[in-house]
């Protein structure tokens, strides 16, 4: 009878209890506060359309990001952490700074919405990726990663804003000015900041992940600062643009500021599906060599890179195994994934200094699943 390795025990990492319970905790307090913003509609009906016009283009939103994360998924925590962040911590902290501003420093409106806000803003979203690489640098180590966070975090402020916003102009105080109230006023609100820019806040936000993201890779802790601040001004910039162009530019300003943001945005999104395709591309290569070496087996790296085989390996694992076999099969998945990049930032020079023993403690793990793990048969040769 062959003897196998008992599997690797692992601790939980530190923190990461308290960290699932004060999210929990602060959504709950963010829920609370969300309904008291609609309450300024004035009336239940006002409150229940600021809050559905707030929550209509989410799923599309998330979906998206779901989608460019799907490749290395974060931990799960840590992308609600994001969001929650973004709705309860970043709207406490601008309301009570711009609140601040406009009662003790007396500070014009259009100056408040034009400077102070995007400053504010800005470097509250910012706040949590810079607490998140402090805490956890794994989780935000590439552009992609920097993207993704940053825009869970403003896709949470945005959300939070816009039943403020919705609420207001049910009541009769549009963000433009108008007069035009109820249904139709929230309306017309929706139809600006729900439908035609729905991606602004994460437009603005992605300057701070794409730096964090490029800092992720640098040895220099002055160079890391250096493209930090420098993604907090160009965030903070394009913010003021926005803003900007609503109080002060007047419509044809407004037109060019959007047409020039429409553009990054774009530019942005073929970024974020360039380096979702680099990531594939890197896992392939990155589990060839690895299977090159002996340490998997090759036939198992179709199994564990493309989407469609990895899914056809839990199906085939719950049909001859059942359910057991099927999350033995997606935990291998989810190591070999981390083990792929992990193994090609050391092959890079660009891995943390524990990189080599993290691999080697991957291994572990993956082989430890091994008599549990049934695998479809070997695909014919030159097949993925």
């Amino acid at each position: 009878m062959t003897a196998y390795a008992p599997p690797v025990v692992h601790r939980p990492q530190r923190g990461r209890l308290v960290l699932v319970v004060l999210t929990w905790i602060t959504g709950f307090v963010g829920a609370g506060a969300a309904v008291f913003f609609a309450a300024q509609a004035g009336d239940v009906p006002g409150a229940a359309l600021a809050i559905v016009f707030a929550l209509v283009p989410l799923p599309l939103i998330l979906l998206m990001y779901w989608w460019l994360d799907r490749v290395e998924p974060e931990p799960l925590r840590y992308k609600w952490a994001a969001f929650v962040w973004g709705a309860v911590v970043a709207v406490a902290i601008s309301l009570l700074l711009e609140g601040a501003a406009a009662l003790w420093l007396e500070v014009p409106e259009d100056v408040l919405v034009a400077v102070v806000a995007p400053v504010v803003e800005e470097l509250a979203k910012g706040l949590f990726l810079v607490l998140t690489v402090l805490r956890a640098r794994r989780i935000i180590d590439g552009v992609l990663d920097g993207l993704i966070v940053s825009g869970l975090v403003a896709i949470g402020f945005a959300a939070v804003e816009n039943i403020g916003y919705y609420a207001a102009s049910y009541f009769g105080l549009g963000e433009d000015g108008n007069e035009i109230a109820g249904a139709e006023g929230a309306t017309l609100t929706f139809v600006v900041r729900g439908l035609f820019s729905p991606f602004a806040h994460p437009l603005f936000t992605s300057a701070i992940g794409i730096a964090m993201g490029l800092a992720a890779g640098r040895r220099s802790r002055a160079a890391r600062w250096a493209l930090v601040v420098a993604g907090c001004v160009i965030s903070v910039i394009l913010h003021a643009m926005w803003n900007g162009s609503l109080v002060v530019g007047g419509p044809a300003a407004y037109v060019v500021v959007y047409l020039t943001l429409g553009a990054l945005l774009v530019a942005l999104g073929c970024l974020a599906v360039i380096l979702r395709f680099r990531q594939i591309c890197t896992l392939w290569r990155s589990l060839t060599y690895i299977g090159q070496r002996g340490w998997i087996h090759p036939a198992e790296v179709p199994f564990l890179v493309s989407f469609a085989r990895r899914r056809q390996a839990r199906t085939f694992a719950r049909q001859h195994g059942g359910r057991r076999a099927e999350k033995v099969v997606e935990q291998y998945q989810a190591l070999a994934t981390e083990l792929g990049f992990l193994h090609d930032q050391v092959m890079r020079g660009r891995a943390p200094r524990d990189g080599a023993s993290r691999t080697y403690d991957l291994l572990d793990r993956m082989h430890a699943l091994r008599p549990e793990l049934r695998l479809p048969p070997a695909l014919p040769p030159g097949m993925r």
